[in-house]
């Protein structure tokens, strides 16, 4: 063990106490921690890897409600659309991915 991990210093980690934690203590915990819950291969199954498409400015006009709408949900409005039309073009071309 290193010096640095031998006295655990106010408000650093105890080493020696991650240390003595047995694989089956940390499964456990990890199971319990609700800020981190497990995931599934379903939770992963649209997940997409890659870099995302480069944007281009356009000037579009849509309906004053549909836009209202988008903005009363708070920031990132139009990276939202931007997904919704995204879907929509994925239905319509049968892909996935960015």
């Amino acid at each position: 063990m290193t010096k640095s991990r031998e006295k655990p210093a106010a408000g650093l980690t105890d080493w020696a106490r991650v240390d003595a934690f047995t694989d089956d203590e940390i499964e456990r915990m990890a199971a319990n921690d609700t800020d981190n819950p497990a995931t599934s291969t379903d939770d992963w199954i649209d997940a997409v890897a890659g870099p995302t498409p480069a944007k281009t400015p356009v000037n579009a006009k849509f309906d004053r409600d549909v836009v209202d709408w988008f903005k009363a949900q708070g920031r990132g409005y139009q990276s939202r659309m931007n997904a919704v039309l995204r879907s929509y073009m994925q239905a319509k071309t049968g892909t996935r991915g960015p």
